[in-house]
C-alpha cells in the first residue's frame, strides 16, 4: 500500500507539491564568495529534485551583503546573481519539484571576518559587538527582503520562504531579550513581529497572485516563547498571506521545556492550532523539521498534527529518499556514521562534506 506520503500536496497558491518530502533548507557553504550560485550547489539541490523531493528548498540566502552568515553562502542581494538562480530555478521546475529560494539574514551572527564590518541586530548587543539598526535601517531591511523575494520571482522560483528561525534576524526581532527598541519594531508581540507582517504585505503586493510565500520559525531556544510563537503561527496563517508554515523543532518528538505542555511532545503542541482555509476549501499547511529520519517517524508527525515532514541530515545520506519509499514501503535509511566517499555519490562537494565533518560522529574516519 502506498504512504499518503507520497499523494500530491496543494499549497493555497502556485503548484501542487507530487508529494509531502520537502527539502529542508540546509547550510552547505559551496557557492561562489560573491553569492552567485557554483556548479556544486546547483548539483546537490537538483539531485535532491530528481530524487523526488516533493518541495527542493535552497540554504538560507543573503539579502543584503551585510547580513551574510557564513562562507560560502548563496545571496539573493544583487542581480549579477540572477543567471545562476534562473539556471536552479529552471532545473528544479523541470523535475517536477516545486522551486523555494530561502530569504535570510544572519544579523548579529554575521562574523566581521566574512561581513567586514559590524554585524547589525534589533538593539546593541554587547556579546557579538553588534549595533541596533536605525528605524530607517529597518525599513530598509524589510525592502531588501521583498526585492529579494521578486529576484526570485524574476529567476523562476515557485516562491519564498522567510527566515525567521534559529537566531537570525527575523528571530532576533521577534526576541523580548534581544529586542530592546523603543520605537514600533521592540516591545509587545505585536511591533515586534510588525517587520514579518510588513514582509509578507509587501511581498503580496509586488509578487504574482501564484507566487508562494511559507515562512520559518523557531518555537524554543534562540529567546523564543512558544506561546508566543503558537499565536505568531496562528497570526500569519489568518492573513492569508502565507502558504505554509515551516516549525524547525530540533527534536520533533521530545516534551516542551516549558511546564504549561508537560507531557505533550513538541509536534503536537506546535500543530495545534487551526489553519485557515481559502474559498475553495485549501488549508495552509503547517510541516515540521527535527530529528525525522525513518519513513515511520514521519508518518508519526503527520499522525501528531502536521502536514508535511522536513528533512534535513537524512536528506544528505538520500539524495532520492522519496523514490526509494515510492519504490520499497520498508526502505531504511542509513545511519551516520558514513564515509566522505559515500557523501561524494550523494552530491557533496568537498567544502560540503567538510563543513559535515563538524557533526560529531557523522563522518567515519
Amino acid at each position: 500500500m502506498s504512504s499518503p506520503l507520497l499523494s500530491p500536496l496543494q499549497l493555497p497558491r502556485g503548484r501542487a507539491l507530487p508529494n509531502h518530502f520537502v527539502l529542508a533548507p540546509l547550510t552547505n557553504q559551496q557557492s561562489n564568495v560573491d553569492g552567485t550560485l557554483s556548479d556544486d550547489e546547483h548539483r546537490w539541490l537538483t539531485m535532491r529534485a530528481d530524487g523526488g523531493f516533493g518541495l527542493t528548498m535552497t540554504c538560507a540566502a543573503h539579502v543584503q551583503a551585510v547580513g551574510q552568515g557564513f562562507p560560502g553562502q548563496l545571496g539573493v542581494w544583487g542581480d549579477h546573481q540572477l543567471p545562476g538562480l534562473t539556471r536552479l530555478a529552471s532545473d528544479i521546475n523541470a523535475t517536477g519539484s516545486v522551486s523555494i529560494a530561502q530569504l535570510h539574514h544572519a544579523g548579529n551572527r554575521s562574523p566581521i571576518e566574512v561581513i567586514g564590518t559590524t554585524p547589525v541586530c534589533p538593539s546593541d548587543d554587547e556579546e557579538t559587538g553588534a549595533r541596533a539598526l536605525s528605524t530607517d535601517e529597518v525599513q530598509e531591511l524589510v525592502a531588501d527582503f521583498v526585492a529579494a523575494a521578486v529576484r526570485c520571482e524574476a529567476a523562476g522560483f515557485d516562491g519564498v520562504e522567510l527566515h525567521g528561525a534559529h537566531g537570525y534576524i527575523i528571530c532576533q526581532f521577534l526576541s523580548s531579550t534581544l529586542n530592546r527598541r523603543g520605537d514600533e519594531y521592540g516591545g509587545s508581540l505585536e511591533n515586534r513581529s510588525r517587520l514579518l507582517f510588513e514582509m509578507l504585505a509587501d511581498i503580496r503586493e509586488q509578487c504574482g497572485d501564484d507566487f508562494i510565500v511559507g515562512v520559518r520559525l523557531s518555537p524554543e531556544r534562540f529567546g523564543m516563547d512558544l506561546a508566543e510563537i503558537r499565536t505568531l503561527t496562528q497570526q500569519l496563517i489568518d492573513t492569508g498571506d502565507v502558504d505554509f508554515m515551516d516549525l524547525s523543532l530540533w527534536d520533533c518528538f521530545k516534551e516542551s521545556e516549558d511546564e504549561q505542555w508537560h507531557g505533550r511532545s513538541l509536534v503536537e503542541i506546535v500543530c495545534d492550532i487551526e489553519r485557515r482555509t481559502d474559498p475553495q476549501g485549501r488549508r495552509v499547511p503547517v510541516g515540521v523539521a527535527g530529528k525525522i529520519h525513518d519513513p515511520a517517524d514521519a508518518e508519526r508527525v503527520i499522525a501528531a498534527g502536521a502536514d508535511f515532514p522536513i528533512l534535513g541530515r537524512v536528506a544528505i545520506l538520500h539524495h532520492d529518499y522519496p523514490q526509494r519509499l515510492a519504490a520499497d514501503s520498508a526502505f531504511v535509511p542509513v545511519r551516520p556514521p558514513v564515509t566522505r566517499q559515500y557523501l561524494a555519490e550523494q552530491g557533496l562537494s568537498p567544502a560540503f562534506v567538510e563543513y559535515m565533518n563538524r557533526w560529531a560522529g557523522f563522518i567515519a574516519d
